[in-house]
Parts: C-alpha cells; structure tokens; sequence
C-alpha cells in the first residue's frame, strides 16, 4: 500500500467527485462543482489537500485564508465563503478556514483524516497563521435533539458519553469549541442547522514571519520484554500494543529491539540453531507487511528491529523502515558477531546509506555495527541526523559496549543516537535465555543539550517505552557555532574514511 499526500488539482476532480459522492450519501447536494475547485486550486493552491492510496482519491482537505475580525464568532457558512464565491479569501489574512475535509468511506481505518489535519497544521505554521478555525457539524445530534440542548450535546461529546463522528474526531485533534452557531449550514438537518465553531491556535504564531520550520522529532523507542507467544497474532497484537501507544503521542519515529520477534522460535526449539532460525526467517516477509500496515494506519515510521531473512542459502539479520507513507526500505547488519557466525551462521550485509524520511536523513545500525565508528561516520557525511540502533545483549557488560559506542557516536557525529534492546527471560529458546537493555537517546556534548548528553533513558531491565522529543534545529546551530566542531575540524588532509564500492 502506498499513500501519498499532495496538493489538490483540478485534473483530480472526477475522482474528487466519486469520492465525495461515497462520504456525503445522505446529503442532496454533495458534490463541489469543478468551478469551485477550479477558483480554490488557482487562488490557494497550497490549501487544498488530498490524499492518495495506491494512486486513488481517497481524501481531501479544502481552505481558504481570511481575515477574521471581518467576520467574528458570529458568521454562517455562507457568509464566510462569499456564498461559496470564495471571494472572502486573503493571502494578508490571518486565519486558516476550513471548509471541507471528507474522507472515502472505503479507506476510513487508515486515520487518513488525522493526516489531512496535520497537514493543515503544518501548513498555518508554515505560512505563520494564528489558528485554523472550522465550523463543524454534529451529524449525531438529531438522535438526541429532543433530550438534550446543543450545548449539552456538546458537554457529553466532550466527556464521551456521546460519540459524534464529525465532533469527535475535532476534538481528538485538538480542537477547542468556542461556540454554537445557529443556522450555519443551510439544509444540514442530520444537525438540525446547529454547528460547532472549533479554533486550533498556532503556538509558533509570531508578529514577524517565522522563517523557522519545525525541526521537532518525537521518538517512541520499545523495550520489549521477551516472553512466550502461542502464536503469530500473539505477536502482532504485542506490536500493535506499543505501536498504537507511542502513536497516540503522536510519535513520529517507533524503534523495535534487535531481533524481537525471537519469542517465535520456540516450537522450532528442537532443531539445531540454524535451522531454526531459518524457519524463523520464512514468516519475516509476512511479519513486514503486516507491520507495514501499522506504519499507514498509525501514521509513524517504524525501524521494526530487526528479523532474519535467508537469501540464496545466506541468512542475513535485516532491519526494515516502514514509513508511514507506505513505502519499505532495509538495511543489512554488516559487522555479524562471533556468536551469530558461531551458531547462525549469519553472513554481513554489503550496503551503507542512508533513508529519506519525511522527518529528514536518517541511519540505521544494529547493535554490533556500532561498535565500529567508521560505519556511522559514513552515514553523517551522507547527511544523517538521526542514528537508529536496535540491539539484542545478554549481559550488562555486552550492554555497556553498545551503549558507550553509541555515546561516542552521537558526539563523533554531530547527531542524535537513539538505542531500544529486548529485556528479561526466555525459557524454552536456545540462545536467547537472558538479555539486558536499557533504551535511551543520546545527544552530543554541548550547552544546548543535557551536560550528561542524555536525552532520556528509560528503566533498566524493564518493559516499558521511551517517549523523548530531539530538535534538529540544535545539531545545525552546533554545527555552525559549537564549543567544538568534531566533524568540521576533522584533519582529512591527513586521514578519511572512505566508502568502498558496494555489491
């Protein structure tokens, strides 16, 4: 499955059409006509917003600009749009109006309106806009009209007692009602004519322009505990669990362990190690579609550990990055370590890059590979800000290694270094009885981050999940002006690490 979120034109309408037709059945007049969007995609491009599945119309997002003290609180949907003329729109105004968000019913479980909201966000602090202002409908509220007044209905949707479809879901995006309009769509009988007007405020708003982008990134890291699995869902469920966690805090990275789907070796226990471990690899191809699927639904990128995969009689120990877009990438473990020779027979991969995310150039190592600084250094000069590293140990001085060359390479590197290792006990799978993890995120060492160059840490030898914000704005800055300047001062008149060809 593949998403894609762009800007809206007009050559999209009949898919616009069919699309709106399906969302709007109970509604008469359901459709825009290609005038409207011919007006709103030549006036404000950027404002209207569709989302692609597969290369299918799914979504759409519709906006204008306004200047709001003209109107007030106190204005109908009319009103507010010029009669739908949309000649109230002002690239010198100060509000972003939403008109329309809509959704094909047929794609609904893909939380595909939450990214049309985020890109409405996005875009008012892009263009320094003080608050997005909408009039929602309460489609549910004709079911307890005679009951219950539009400000209590509101009350109990707040307090979830009730669940309104349209309502609901603006106030899970943090939408504030601000009032009740009377008679604000004409015709909207499922409302009885009542409307919620709701304003998000831009905390980034400031009196000049801002010409800062957002460079916060939020990282979900997992501790994942071992434990016995009946079954393959057993697993998925687990994975779910944490990935739905770390996306409710609106997460935009999810980083699995090394190797966390090893619980599911134990009813090939009986085998010898190889054997097992590539019976093992035979559900890694359905365990990353499957997480590929939460990476869309949930809307986070997620390094899913790492899982093995047996390639012409070679066994290599890949981790994949799943982005929220739908696209795969995969990254082979070079550096394999004694044991994984010993008893896996594993073989390194050959390829060193790094992956563009729409959060930025990022890099991804597994747990021995970061013990080896020429690896990361060469992902830095490719651009890299972020260093993923799931690991697997077993003891607390295995785990010392990964976690101090970690440090290193966060400081070496100019970058962030995030770490997420399984823990505690796994009876009844050979190899893989004890392990030791502690997830945490390392920054470099200078007066804009932590004076221990620690980001946050979770819990040693504890299930749990690390929640931790880093800004790239703050690796530029140091970059440019810090105490020290490792990468730029480096003497490559004397010395360089170079990247041989790759096969």
């Amino acid at each position: 499955m593949q998403i894609e979120i762009r800007k809206l034109s007009i050559d999209d309408y009949d898919e616009l059409t069919e699309a709106m037709q399906k969302a709007y059945p109970e509604i008469d007049d359901n459709v825009w006509s290609k005038r409207n969007i011919q007006k709103l995609t030549s006036i404000f491009a950027e404002g209207q917003i569709c989302i692609l599945v597969d290369g299918k119309l799914a979504a759409a997002a519709l906006s204008i600009i306004v200047q709001y003290e003209l109107f007030g609180d106190q204005h109908t949907y009319n009103e507010i749009t010029g009669n739908e003329t949309f000649n109230t729109h002002s690239n010198n105004g100060n509000v972003l109006y939403g008109i329309e968000v809509f959704v094909d019913p047929e794609f609904r479980a893909l939380r595909l309106g939450r990214r049309l909201y985020d890109a409405r966000k996005e875009l008012c602090e892009i263009l320094n806009l003080k608050s997005i202002i909408i009039g929602g409908r309460i489609p549910n509220y004709h079911l307890y009209s005679k009951e219950l007044s539009p400000r209590q209905y509101i009350t109990k949707v707040r307090n979830k007692e009730i669940y309104d479809p349209v309502l609901s879901f603006q106030i899970g995006n943090n939408f504030s009602p601000v009032k009740i309009l009377k008679g604000y769509l004409k015709g909207d009988s499922e409302s009885e004519e009542y409307a919620v007007l709701l304003q998000w405020n831009n905390i980034y708003y400031t009196a000049k322009k801002n010409t800062m982008q957002d460079s916060v990134i939020r990282l979900g890291l997992i501790q994942w505990q071992m434990r016995s699995l009946k079954n393959l869902e057993d697993f998925y469920k687990q994975v779910e669990f944490f990935v739905d966690a770390v996306a409710g805090y609106q997460s935009d990275f999810c980083l699995f362990p090394e190797l966390f789907n090893t619980p599911l070796l134990a009813p090939f226990n009986h085998m010898n190690e190889r054997e097992s471990m590539e019976k093992l690899s035979e559900l890694t191809e359905e365990i990353k579609e499957k997480i590929s699927e939460f990476a869309v639904s949930y809307n986070v990128n997620i390094i899913s550990g790492s899982m093995p995969i047996l390639e012409e009689e070679k066994l290599y120990n890949v981790s994949y990055l799943l982005h929220r877009d739908g696209k795969i990438d995969e990254y082979r473990k070079v550096h394999i370590t004694p044991n994984e020779r010993k008893y896996y027979g594993m073989t390194g991969g050959n390829e060193i890059k790094v992956f563009d995310t729409d959060c930025g150039k990022i890099g991804i190592v597994i747990c021995y590979d970061v013990e080896f600084p020429e690896l990361p250094r060469l992902l830095a000069d490719q651009g890299m800000k972020i260093l993923f590293v799931p690991y697997l140990t077993d003891t607390q001085n295995a785990y010392t290694r990964v976690r101090h060359c970690a440090a290193a390479r966060a400081i070496e590197n100019e970058c962030y270094v995030a770490i997420a290792g399984c823990v505690g006990n796994l009876p009844g799978v050979n190899n893989m009885d004890i392990q030791f993890g502690q997830a945490t995120v390392f920054t470099p060492s200078d007066f804009a981050f932590p004076s221990n160059a620690i980001k946050g840490e979770a819990t040693p030898n504890t299930e749990m999940t690390l929640i931790v914000d880093v800004d790239l704005n703050l690796l530029k800055e140091l970059h440019y002006n810090g105490a020290v300047k490792t990468l730029t001062d480096r003497r490559q008149d004397l010395y360089d690490v170079i990247l041989r060809n790759q096969s």
